[in-house]
């Protein structure tokens, strides 16, 4: 019978067969101290493509979504029940899960223990850029670094609409209601406020700083961490 434990480094194998053989140094590679970087995000800030940039240029593995069927195959449900929980993970989950029977769904507790379980194996071996739930509430200060991407409301907005090619309104809407969930689902699962910027190494804002320069001030500041 596989355990929990084993069906997560099982995931983690899948995503990245060279954990297998071990660390692989990549010639040309920068290798920092830290080797393991969280990217929390204000929705439309582009984060996700800063996250995925330092990885590349660290030559870490990325993990945003990857995360969702981690935590699938670890509690053994299906991934879109995970990726449905996610979207309501921030704003009433208790009265949403508590309608769905017990045997297929995850409760809020159970969501966190496998989120906690991959998001340590994910650090655990290192070389990787991991994207929002709150992961650097997760691992210790001094094992990963931080950062925070922000940017003022009309630019996130104006970057939605032309990510998503939807109107103003329903862009606004889109960013309030997601930015609002994500501060929720850190309260409560971490009891830490999300906009402190004491939780984060780096607070960067994309509306004075372009992905290109940011790009150079994170890997500067991880060099040096």
């Amino acid at each position: 019978m596989v355990t929990k434990e084993e069906s997560i480094l099982q995931f983690v194998k899948q995503q990245i067969r060279k954990w297998e053989k071990g660390p692989v140094r990549e010639k040309g590679k920068l290798q920092p101290r830290i080797t393991v970087i969280t990217v929390s995000m204000q929705p439309g800030s582009g984060g996700s493509l800063l996250a995925q940039q330092v990885a590349d240029r660290f030559g870490f593995d990325y993990f945003h979504r990857d995360i969702i069927r981690g935590i699938a195959k670890s509690a053994k449900i299906r991934s879109t029940v995970i990726e449905t929980i996610e979207k309501e993970r921030l704003s009433g989950i208790e009265d949403f899960i508590s309608s769905l029977y017990r045997d297929h769904y995850l409760y809020p507790g159970i969501y966190m223990e496998h989120l906690l379980k991959v998001v340590n194996t994910i650090a655990d071996h290192g070389r990787a850029v991991i994207v929002g739930r709150g992961a650097n509430f997760i691992i210790p200060p001094d094992e990963r670094f931080s950062v925070r991407v922000v940017a003022p409301l009309e630019i996130r907005i104006q970057n939605v609409i032309r990510a998503y090619k939807v109107s103003a309104e329903n862009a606004r809407k889109r960013v309030i209601a997601r930015e609002s969930r994500r501060a929720a689902f850190v309260r409560k699962s971490y009891n830490a406020d999300i906009s402190d910027p004491e939780n984060y190494d780096l607070t960067i804002n994309t509306g004075r700083m372009p992905i290109e320069t940011a790009l150079e001030v994170v890997v500067a500041a991880v060099k040096n961490f």
